[in-house]
């Protein structure tokens, strides 16, 4: 059951991420590579960069790649760096996963040059070389975003905690890196993402009724129906209901 939690979580996430629609501009690939790389030098990470406009991922590792037991690979095909969830404890990675999509949601109303102060700081717990779980903090940041708004590159970085971890469950926040302010996500925010009507349409489809059926229930058009179901998909970025429901469940929309 964990782990179907979290790879309901993780389709929610790559959902969300690739559905996004991205403007004609220079790549900045190279750029944020060598950002990867500094952090991975210096402070001996696990660097993750993944462009989400390609669907790939560069991986850096510092000493922590070693500690950890990780065969680092140097590009995958993917967004999602497989070799290193696999290593998370199952509730820890489906908590990340979970206050990643939240994180993403409460970008989408800042300006492009306002999300690069913002970065969620997560403790959870890997196995390492020896397969003991050890804390290990978890850094995600969005580095770059198309002049659309889409976030386009986005960095993760693993290494071993600044002091030492009290309790063995999963911590989460989301940080100001300007302002010094520690937040969790607004629940009150990601709640108003869709109207109220949205959130009756959305139910009923997750019900499985039709548009038909969604239009005698509320004595509104099918043309009105299936504009609000345009309307919920272009909202939570994503291509079908079925993801949309998903997204839905996962951020408490419903």
């Amino acid at each position: 059951m964990q782990g179907a939690m979290v790879n309901n979580n993780q389709n929610i996430l790559n959902d969300t991420l690739l559905a996004q629609s991205f403007s004609q501009q220079d790549s900045p690939l190279a750029q944020c590579q060598m950002v990867a790389k500094v952090y991975a030098g210096i402070e001996n990470a696990v660097c993750v960069l993944s462009d989400l406009k390609a669907n790939r991922s560069y991986i850096y590792s510092g000493g922590v790649g070693a500690a950890l037991g990780l065969q680092i690979e140097a590009e995958i095909d993917s967004i999602w760096e497989e070799g290193l969830f696999g290593r998370i404890r199952p509730d820890d990675l489906q908590s990340k996963h979970a206050m990643e999509l939240q994180f993403f949601h409460m970008l989408k109303d800042l300006r492009n040059t306002e999300r690069y102060d913002y970065y969620v700081n997560s403790i959870l717990h890997m196995r390492n070389a020896q397969e003991e779980y050890v804390p290990v903090q978890h850094r995600m940041f969005y580095i770059r975003s198309a002049d659309n708004g889409s976030v386009w590159m986005a960095l993760c970085l693993y290494n071993f905690p600044p002091q030492q971890v009290e309790g063995n469950s999963y911590f989460g926040r989301i940080v100001n890196s300007r302002t010094g302010q520690i937040l969790l996500p607004d629940q009150e925010q990601v709640s108003s993402i869709l109207s109220e009507r949205e959130k009756e349409v959305l139910r009923m489809i997750k019900a499985g009724s039709s548009s038909k059926e969604i239009a005698a229930k509320f004595s509104i058009s099918v043309y009105t129906v299936n504009r609000h179901r345009q309307n919920i998909l272009q909202k939570l970025h994503v291509n079908n209901s079925m993801a949309a429901c998903r997204i839905a469940d996962a951020i408490h929309l419903l």
